[in-house]
């Protein structure tokens, strides 16, 4: 049987990515968002994440394409996936990057958990641990960065994503509700594999993201594996490829950039140092889109 989504965001350069993938394996998609999405096969249904009615409403909504179909009326919903949000800080005041971000997931959450929708996946992020957006280079706790360790940030975005984990969590709880969050990595999009010998030729460029990424095509597949996983309640996933967009060997990166960082357990010569170790044993994630297929090298 088809699974209906309603998938919050499915404009964005993540979403638009994820939404593809999803319509490709069978699933019916119905876009929410402000902006619509160029995809023949999903509609969009303009939507302000902030206004909780509108939420309420857009998830009890029609999902088909026209409004000529034989019949109107909405049916079950199988899961959201809430990916809008402010993506980073500097592109909206502060106060508004933590304000959309928090009540927007706060609104569709409580709307999924009051129309019995019983599976929501958000976007987190690699953020949360602190390093991304700290006002100054800061060293983490540890490597590699899993999902029990002790989050700190101190960015307007990051902490709003920790604040949504413990909304989600609340929910949870309170619910019975799955609520999966995805800490995603940095979002590499097909065409973006040409950025990486650049970055190869300056490997300090991307230290405060300790190098992670996550393929979009990739991150379709970890949503439709959250999606398909049923009974966990909350839990937390990092949503990255299996090693780093660096061609230096992890040891190395480590020394040159985090020197004295404590390293909990050994690494593959290449692993990624935001691990995605979880995703893989309780999800069953595979890596379809390693860097090394699109990047040619010396």
């Amino acid at each position: 049987m088809t699974k209906r989504i309603m998938f919050t965001g499915g404009s964005g350069k993540a979403g638009r990515h994820v939404v593809k993938y999803l319509v490709d394996q069978g699933y019916q998609v119905l876009n929410l968002d402000t902006k619509p999405l160029d995809n023949p096969a999903v509609r969009t249904l303009i939507t302000d994440i902030t206004d909780s009615g509108q939420v309420f409403n857009a998830l009890s909504s029609y999902m088909g394409l026209h409004e000529f179909d034989p019949s109107l009326r909405p049916q079950p919903v199988d899961a959201v996936v809430h990916f809008a949000a402010i993506p980073r800080i500097m592109l909206t005041p502060d106060n508004e990057v933590f304000r959309i971000n928090a009540m927007g997931t706060y609104n569709v959450i409580e709307a999924a958990a009051k129309l019995g929708i019983k599976k929501v996946i958000i976007a987190s992020s690699e953020t949360t641990y602190g390093l991304v957006f700290a006002n100054e280079p800061r060293d983490p706790v540890h490597f590699p960065l899993e999902e029990d360790y002790p989050v700190d940030p101190m960015d307007s975005y990051a902490l709003s994503k920790v604040v949504n984990e413990k909304t989600a969590q609340a929910f949870a709880l309170r619910t019975g509700m799955d609520i999966y969050a995805l800490r995603i990595g940095n979002v590499i999009e097909p065409h973006e594999y040409e950025l990486f010998p650049k970055w190869f030729a300056d490997p300090g460029f991307r230290k405060r993201i300790t190098w992670s990424y996550i393929d979009a095509r990739d991150l379709g597949q970890i949503t439709k594996l959250a999606i398909e996983k049923d009974g966990l309640g909350f839990e937390v996933f990092n949503a990255a490829n299996d090693e780093t967009s660096s061609d230096l060997p992890t040891a190395e990166l480590l020394e040159r950039f985090y020197p004295g960082v404590p390293v909990k357990r050994e690494l593959g010569e290449f692993e990624g140092l935001l691990s995605n170790r979880k995703a893989r044993e309780v999800l069953g994630f595979k890596e379809e889109h390693s860097w090394r297929k699109y990047v040619k090298q010396d």
